[in-house]
């Protein structure tokens, strides 16, 4: 009976730092030359976010925007024992009880397809295929660390063409945001586009530098997630009347010093957090390898609580990439 005990105990504790735990993951953007032209609407309102054919870009993707992602594909070449696959990370829509439609007006048969399932496969025909995914783009996107709210912006494959190997040939992968970093970045364009004006309107070169100064280490500040802390330092540039005499200069040039202390500090408190995180991580990996042992002393007490401890297991090692 304590054994039991002792075992229920170890589920609860493993289970509480698993929920303490943070998971900090992000990729990379893929680029290449099968996919032709892709055009992302917001499916619930229409408002055209991306569409690469009429040169419109910079729309954001908000956690939770349900898509209609729109791709053309050039298959250069037949091989029809070779399967290609189409799929989504996006999740299913809800007033949507498919995935896929495809615009059959472009000649291309994709054969007999599941238009319900994430992945579809059709084998390669040389061609244009247009076909269009609809789903519901989420990630993680804030994280609380602590007293620290974190913005980072996550990546997600709308749709991805693979070869029968499972590589990517060909992606549309973006970014999804919040709205801290959407007003991240509309300020950043703004302050960006004021300093070209700056730069050429007369305005004191040492001002000109401090500004130069201050958006820089914004954006180092805001690629640490820190994004709320670089919206506040774009925001002390909100002068009515630039200096344009050297007197004047001189009493902006401490801001320079003032602002590297401030991104000194958040940079050493990014650090800190990363720390934690990878505490959290280190002793998450150190109960697991105790909790292998334990399910193998326990599964000879009780079967149940074997596998309940080995559903544990599972779920902390997916937890920590192990």
């Amino acid at each position: 009976m304590k054994s039991k005990l002792l075992v229920v105990s170890v589920i609860i504790l493993i289970a509480s730092a698993s929920v303490a735990s943070v998971s900090m993951a992000f990729g990379a953007a893929r680029a290449g030359d099968w996919i032709t032209n892709y055009r992302i609407e917001d499916a619930a309102t229409g408002r055209l976010i991306v569409d690469t054919a009429a040169n419109v870009q910079g729309g954001s993707i908000i956690d939770g925007a349900q898509l209609k992602v729109t791709v053309t594909i050039s298959v250069p070449t037949s091989a029809p024992s070779t399967m290609l696959s189409l799929s989504t990370a996006m999740s299913r829509m809800t007033s949507k009880d498919h995935y896929w439609e495809h615009d059959t007006t472009d000649g291309y048969s994709l054969g007999a397809y599941n238009p319900n399932a994430q992945t579809i496969s059709f084998s390669q025909a040389a061609g244009v295929l247009t076909i269009a995914c609809y789903g519901v783009a989420t990630g993680k996107v804030t994280q609380q660390v602590g007293s620290v709210t974190l913005h980072k912006a996550v990546p997600i494959s709308l749709v991805s063409l693979k070869d029968p190997s499972n590589t990517i040939l060909d992606e549309v992968k973006l970014n999804i945001t919040d709205s801290a970093i959407d007003e991240y970045n509309t300020l950043l364009a703004a302050k960006q586009q004021r300093l070209a004006e700056l730069s050429s309107s007369g305005v004191a070169t040492g001002y000109v530098d401090v500004y130069q100064n201050i958006v820089t280490q914004s954006q180092a500040v805001a690629g640490q997630g820190l994004t709320d802390a670089a919206i506040a330092m774009l925001e002390s540039l909100n002068v009515t009347n630039e200096p344009a005499g050297a007197v004047m200069q001189n009493l902006f040039l401490p801001l320079v010093v003032v602002f590297a202390v401030i991104a000194g500090l958040f940079g050493f408190l990014f650090m800190r957090i990363r720390g934690k995180v990878s505490y959290y991580r280190l002793v998450i990996e150190d109960q697991i390898k105790d909790l292998e042992g334990l399910t193998l002393r326990a599964s000879k007490i009780d079967r149940t609580i074997s596998s309940s401890l080995a559903s544990v297991e599972d779920r902390l090692k997916r937890l920590v990439g192990m």
